[in-house]
């Protein structure tokens, strides 16, 4: 299996400069992409001047995490897409314990390593964690993080396990896989669509996994901060999306009907944690998704509906009532 490591870029030559080097020395076996989203700084100029053996693959306009790897993919022939944030540093030996995997599980169609966090590097990072999960209302949390609550890496994830879904800061996908999806749904923007990548693959029957022997470290928060309000409108709205399109009916509306008023108590809960551009950020989020619900939901896919998706029956009730933090304690349906 040939490999294409393919790290999507907007005005970001300094995390370019920072974190290019280890991708570098540590994917020797793999060719390198920057995919760039109509950058203004000098960023391509540095990649093609610095490290000639990268190529670059130059988007016309800034159409986001999702239209930026869909319109650059399109140029790039391997068997395996690993989409890498520009804020990753990746470690030695990072691909082998992946494409082990790839190679042992014939319906492994997204991977994605341990995710440690490049500011506390003995704690898991927000952004994936050990491997995602939802809980039966699709909110999305991962092995090592609930909310805001970070585990610290002590090898208790140190496995192989089948997950829900894969962090899009570091995703390995077949490329057959990803074509056959038709990439991620552009309307998205960023924030989740590796959700909805991932819910739309287990639907037509293939697995996502998580592979603990590979580790990287993630920045996060260099295009938006966990707690933006930009990000939280995001999450929000994208989160209805995701299960619009990807449950039956018969589950899909009333889940809808239930996130919608614990969305508004989060609204509420932001009020008086002082904080009304998160407030107004999920109220927006809620228009967003009703003037945009025709065109979500002639998005269904024909596809066999896995009917049970969901590790866990509520997180926030967990999380916020019962004050769990740690998966391990979690308790699964």
């Amino acid at each position: 299996m040939n490999v294409a490591v393919v790290i999507l870029n907007w005005n970001g030559k300094t995390l370019l400069e920072k974190f290019i080097p280890s991708v570098v020395a540590h994917s020797q076996d793999a060719s390198i992409y920057v995919v760039d989203n109509a950058s203004e700084d000098e960023s391509v100029a540095f990649v093609s001047k610095t490290y000639p053996q990268i190529q670059i693959v130059q988007n016309s306009s800034n159409g986001g995490f999702a239209k930026g790897y869909n319109d650059g993919l399109q140029h790039i022939e391997a068997d395996i897409y690993c989409l890498l944030n520009s804020d990753v540093e990746v470690t030695s030996n990072w691909l082998d314990p992946i494409l082990k995997v790839f190679n042992e599980h014939s319906d492994a169609a997204i991977i994605q390593p341990k995710i440690l966090d490049l500011k506390k590097r003995t704690y898991f990072e927000y952004a994936g964690a050990a491997g995602g999960f939802i809980d039966r209302l699709g909110y999305p949390f991962c092995r090592g993080r609930i909310f805001q609550a970070l585990e610290k890496d002590i090898g208790q994830y140190n496995d192989v396990k089948e997950v829900f879904w894969a962090t899009g800061a570091c995703m390995f996908i077949k490329s057959s896989v990803f074509r056959e999806l038709g990439g991620f749904d552009e309307d998205y923007f960023a924030h989740q669509e590796e959700i909805d990548l991932c819910w739309r693959a287990k639907n037509r029957g293939y697995k996502v996994f998580y592979v603990g022997l590979s580790h990287v470290y993630h920045l996060g928060g260099s295009t938006l901060k966990n707690m933006n309000p930009k990000k939280t409108f995001l999450n929000f709205r994208n989160s209805l999306y995701s299960i619009t399109k990807n449950l039956p009916r018969k589950m899909a509306l009333p889940i809808i009907f239930f996130r919608l008023l614990l969305d508004g108590v989060a609204a509420v809960r932001f009020v008086f944690q002082l904080k009304p551009g998160h407030c107004i950020a999920i109220l927006r989020a809620h228009l967003s998704f009703y003037a945009n619900f025709r065109k979500v939901y002639r998005k269904r896919e024909k596809a066999n509906f896995i009917l049970k998706y969901y590790s866990a029956t509520s997180i926030v009730w967990s999380h916020f009532v019962h004050q769990v933090k740690n998966f391990n304690i979690l308790v699964k349906d």
